[in-house]
């Protein structure tokens, strides 16, 4: 089972169109070495014993891990340990502007201090005190843009939409600040500032306009920054795509930036054929990665007749750079269907899950917003299907409406997981087995493993699922957020928290986390924290 994550990664990806990018409005409607083909970053340990960043259970990434499981160790969160989580009303966490993204937590903050980290789209940076809410640093970097410029849109003002990822090797937090004015974007900042003070890094900000692709330039005012950030073996990767309502001819981009070098920077565009845009990547959860390959997924394209890069899953080589091999990316036979109808392959980023036993063990699960859940073999994801059948090693449909979230997954005694929220089912039922909005799937450890939907819980958000576990196995609880925080056992579905603390302006996607012994959730204005 993965456990926190020593090397530096994070991953950023742009929002997509009228399915790409749907956020208009929010909500108030002891660890172990990894096990994710990842390895401690500089030698650095988890406790700073050898000289190395005190890590402890800091939160460097969105999802928490680079595969994205969304997997938080509590030792204390046990079914009986969280039954007396409480609203923490001495925490201030004020802040200004509105959040898209998810908090970070960094154990090893400035003085050696725990902080959150949040920014906003004000194009705030803030680090909070991670038990009293008070600010420790804030600093502003540039002007936001009042709207997209692009003819479409539905986020305003657009500065930091994604969530950041961190460095605690070389304690540097990485985002995209997009800059502009009243009536559009001028470009996409990619930032690296210190932990310590918020001051710049050397080399940077770089300039996401600055990236090239198959002979095309990336057009800041077309492109929007959803995913999160991923840092990964030294460089700085971040996922763009359009806006919602799908205006202009922009593209699925990743750009990764070196650090500390700032350049050059490299980056690959999808669907850049001719007459062809679109297969934004847009996903909220960013690229995922294995610890040496960047995976992520893409939406549907325009003026398309063939495959270009759309309603896939791809894996991109360290640069990024892609193979165009059909063991580096996967789509399902009806990838122009999906095309069609705006049902996205890209609504939910790229997932990694190790299934023990399962032949082929190593996948990667595609959700997609026509209700299908896709298993794809990671070891050769295997070009375009050619049916139903062969869409991935297996596939199921799973809901009765989109999937956009960030999902989680997490290996038990039972057998492995994944859990995300559905949206959109006839009378709100989005599982297709039963009743409710947040939907549990266990995948076999067969050849080939299979998957079935053990329960489904209405959970009345928009937000996105995170796990926790006392060891990274046992006492696996899922919690949500939305107006409230609730929480729900794994292995049988039955609610074990429900909260009473009422929550404002929590943005849909968001995800709760839990570091510090504590729950953090970043809404417009606010950060909140709750403790037993």
């Amino acid at each position: 089972m993965r456990r926190l994550v020593l090397v530096s990664s994070l991953l950023v990806a742009c929002g997509g169109g009228s399915g790409n990018n749907p956020d208009g409005g929010g909500n108030p409607d002891a660890t172990t070495p990894p096990t994710d083909g990842s390895t401690p970053s500089d030698g650095a340990s988890n406790d700073g014993n050898d000289g190395g960043p005190n890590i402890g259970d800091s939160v460097i990434t969105r999802s928490n891990h680079n595969t994205r499981d969304n997997v938080f160790i509590q030792s204390t969160f046990t079914t009986a340990g969280i039954a007396t989580m409480k609203l923490d009303t001495t925490f201030d966490g004020t802040i200004s502007g509105d959040v898209y993204g998810d908090v970070l937590f960094f154990n090893d903050g400035p003085s050696g201090q725990p902080v959150v980290i949040v920014g906003t789209q004000n194009n705030q940076m803030t680090a909070l005190n991670a038990d009293t809410g008070a600010v420790v640093w804030q600093k502003t970097f540039g002007t936001p843009a009042g709207q997209s410029g692009a003819g479409c849109g539905n986020i305003g003002p657009i500065g930091i939409t994604s969530t950041p990822a961190i460095d605690p090797v070389s304690r540097t937090i990485f985002f995209n600040a997009t800059q502009g004015n009243a009536n559009t974007i001028t470009d996409h900042q990619i930032h690296a500032i210190s932990m310590d003070d918020g001051s710049e890094r050397p080399n940077f900000p770089v300039n996401a306009s600055t990236a090239t692709s198959q002979n095309t330039t990336l057009n800041p005012v077309l492109e929007n920054q959803r995913s999160a950030l991923l840092y990964l073996n030294g460089v700085v990767y971040v996922a763009y795509g359009g806006h919602a309502g799908d205006c202009g001819a922009y593209h699925g981009w990743v750009v990764g930036v070196p650090y500390p070098a700032g350049a050059p920077v490299a980056a690959y565009a999808a669907s850049t054929a001719a007459n062809t845009r679109a297969a934004g990547i847009w996903g909220v959860s960013g690229p995922a990665s294995d610890g040496t390959d960047v995976y992520v997924t893409t939406g549907n394209s325009f003026g398309a007749t063939t495959w270009v890069g759309q309603e896939a899953v791809l894996r991109l080589t360290p640069g990024p750079a892609f193979s165009n091999q059909t063991a580096d990316y996967w789509a399902p036979h009806d990838y122009l269907t999906l095309d069609n109808g705006d049902t996205d392959i890209g609504g939910t980023g790229a997932l990694l899950v190790d299934v023990p036993g399962a032949t082929p063990s190593s996948l990667v699960v595609a959700l997609g917003k026509s209700g299908v859940a896709y298993l794809v073999d990671r070891g050769n994801l295997g070009g375009v299907g050619t049916s139903t059948a062969t869409d991935g090693v297996s596939n199921m449909q799973v809901a009765g409406g989109e999937i956009i979230n960030a999902p989680g997954t997490i290996t038990t005694p039972n057998g492995t997981y994944v859990v995300f929220h559905g949206y959109n089912g006839a009378a709100g039922q989005s599982c297709k087995t039963g009743s409710g909005d947040l939907v549990a799937l266990q995948i076999s450890a067969t050849s080939p493993p299979k998957i079935s939907v053990p329960w489904c819980a209405a959970s009345n958000t928009a937000g996105s699922p995170m796990i926790t576990s006392i060891d990274g196995t046992n006492n696996a609880l899922v919690w949500t957020v939305g107006t409230h925080l609730d929480a729900w056992d794994l292995a049988s579905g039955k609610q074990v928290y429900t909260g009473t603390d009422t929550l404002a302006n929590v943005r849909k996607f968001t995800s709760p986390i839990a570091a510090h012994g504590r729950i953090y959730i970043g809404a417009d204005n606010k950060v909140y924290s709750f403790k037993p």
